[in-house]
């Protein structure tokens, strides 16, 4: 065995202990003695710090206290090709490196919470999507990436059940920590009849900047997806600036003179961009039971986006047991979450009695139907009728940040077989629907 083979296998060691202690601290909740001594000695000999090691330490103290760090934790899980040095140990020296991100993410121990450790988890979280390949927040909004962010909101979920969230409500200096998020919102909107004074405000005011930050994102996917078709029922105006001179060109084509070098034309072909002059209605239907609270704030948002556009009527309807029209709202989703109750049982054919009567003019309307679908199967019967007058039904399983929910089966194949397949994944698909349907 040669000396290069010898380096490869003591390389090949020591990357398995780092990642043996690792699993057994994010996984055990006692220090294995002998894989934190071996981890110790390995960073050491890396020339790594050993707060590399420590769970308690954020990636932000870290970075401040060695900067050079930053710049090897970006793109580090990314996939991309890393650059080889010629010195030994590079591959264990990222072996550690990803543990630190992986410890900081994955291992948040157990019992109460503090606003502080949770903004702290948030803060390690970003650098965790920094390794990725991403800025801080964009696994949220990155299809590719589904799998990861719905990890990740569910581990801060459970952060804040664990923290006492009423009493950092009511403390301003507890909640000035705070930054808001999805499942921070959703602990919210769920407590709020329970909260009063000070504390109210303190909600009110995460509730508000979450709206705006997430309306934020959703109005750019808005702006940057392709518009509808063309209206081809309306002939093209004949001037010169809707002129279509290669279609021109190629249908006079048996209109070549050799003997002239010449094309004769005795037909202009002109571009047709008429586009949609009638308002469409948008009728939006969401289901507020407890399993579709991101579907209620994401929807909640869209709508208002949509509302906002020219030439589009939207109407907006929650329901669980019973069926809430928020159209008055539309404009201020902050004000629509309010005036939601989530959590319930789910009963579609309440929203649907609220719903059908604002189709006039079922060829201009699009409805849209966010739910997991575990609902009155009587239910399917409206949605064939209303399929059948000629309105645009989208029914849509999910809609939140990171594209997973589970839909009824049985209704699944339903809407199949109806030719309305059950949208699910990012809420890109849903903004790219409803923009082919208004434009």
């Amino acid at each position: 065995m040669t000396d290069i083979d010898n380096v490869q296998d003591a390389d090949a060691t020591r990357r398995q202990v780092l990642y043996w202690r690792l699993l057994s601290r994010v996984f055990g909740a006692d220090e294995q003695p002998t894989l934190e001594r071996a981890s110790v000695a390995i960073v050491d000999d890396l020339g790594l710090p050993a707060a590399l090691l420590d769970p308690g330490v954020s990636i932000d103290n870290l970075v401040q206290r060695f900067p050079g760090l930053a710049d090897e934790l970006q793109d580090l899980m990314a996939g991309k090709e890393h650059e080889q040095d010629d010195k030994d140990g590079d591959e264990v020296r990222r072996a550690a490196l990803v543990s630190k991100l992986l410890l900081n993410v994955f291992s948040t121990g157990t019992g109460n919470v503090t606003a502080s450790k949770l903004e702290s988890w948030k803060k390690d979280a970003g650098w965790f999507e920094r390794g990725m390949g991403c800025e801080p927040g964009g696994l949220r909004h990155s299809p590719g990436d589904e799998e990861v962010a719905a990890v990740l909101a569910g581990i801060e979920g459970d952060l804040v059940k664990r923290m006492h969230l009423r009493e950092v409500l009511a403390d301003p200096a507890l909640s000035r920590q705070l930054t808001p998020s999805m499942s921070l919102i959703e602990q919210l909107l769920r407590d709020k009849s329970n909260l009063s004074g000070v504390a109210l405000a303190n909600a009110k005011a995460l509730i508000r900047r979450f709206v705006d930050e997430v309306a934020e994102v959703l109005r750019t996917q808005v702006e940057k997806t392709s518009v509808g078709v063309i209206d081809r029922s309306v002939p093209p105006k004949r001037v010169f600036r809707n002129l279509d001179i290669e279609r021109t060109i190629w249908k006079n084509l048996t209109n070549w003179s050799p003997e002239d070098q010449r094309l004769y034309v005795d037909r202009l072909y002109y571009k047709q961009t008429a586009r949609r002059t009638t308002p469409a209605r948008l009728i939006v239907v969401v289901d507020q039971s407890g399993s579709m609270v991101d579907a209620m704030v994401n929807c909640t948002i869209l709508a208002s986006i949509f509302a906002g556009l020219p030439k589009v009527d939207v109407h907006l309807i929650a329901y669980d047991t019973r069926a809430l029209d928020l159209t008055p709202w539309v404009h201020d989703p902050f004000e629509v979450l309010l005036r939601t109750t989530l959590g319930g049982g789910t009963d579609g054919t309440v929203a649907m009695a609220l719903g059908r009567p604002k189709i006039t003019d079922p060829r201009n309307t699009v409805m849209v139907w966010i739910s997991d679908f575990y609902d009155n199967r009587s239910l399917i019967n409206d949605f064939e009728a209303i399929h059948r007058s000629g309105v645009k039904f989208i029914p849509v399983g999910s809609v939140n940040s990171s594209g997973h929910a589970s839909v009824d089966p049985w209704y699944r194949q339903k809407l199949k077989d109806l030719g309305t397949p059950v949208i699910s994944g990012h809420i890109r698909k849903l903004v790219l629907e409803l923009k082919n349907f208004l434009a």
